[in-house]
């Protein structure tokens, strides 16, 4: 696989992520003026999980203590992480360098957080997303890195 399909993959990974929290900030801003935690255990009892059981005890429970200023907050700051999400899958789309140098030190800050996840017992989902980000930032150097070695300007 080419650079620039590999450069492309990740934009379009960046972009659904971003995309992904956008939406998910509107779920936020649609609870304002609800009750929460009423519709918290409804989620638990839809997904037919035992609400006496200690994840979705703390579910419903963090739920009960959302106001309308924390769901404010949380949509204010999932529109702000998806749309530097957006902007860094459109630089990367059209090959700028500053996005390629975001998208590897993005990924790159994550890693060490990661592993510890792994070492402290949750090892699937950790494992999977370090496994990602390793591979983003290894795309990215690789870019970066040939990129420099053939004298290309900074874009």
């Amino acid at each position: 696989m080419s650079a620039n399909n590999s450069v492309r993959i990740i934009a379009v990974f960046e972009a659904a992520k971003g995309t992904l929290v956008i939406l998910t900030g509107f779920g936020a801003l649609s609870l304002i003026h609800q009750d929460v935690q009423q519709f918290a255990a409804q989620l638990v009892h839809h997904l037919h999980l035992n609400p006496a059981k200690h994840y979705p005890q703390i579910f419903i429970d963090a739920a009960a203590h959302l106001t309308d200023t924390r769901l404010l907050t949380l949509a204010t700051l999932a529109a702000t992480y998806g749309l530097v999400r957006l902007v860094e899958a459109y630089g990367l789309w059209k090959a700028r360098r500053w996005a390629e140098w975001f998208a590897a030190a993005s990924a790159g800050i994550y890693i060490p957080f990661e592993i510890y996840e792994i070492f402290k017992g949750d090892t699937w989902l950790s494992a999977g997303a370090l496994a990602i980000n390793v591979l983003v930032v290894a795309s990215m150097v690789n870019v970066l890195y040939c990129a420099h070695k053939n004298g290309a300007d900074a874009a």
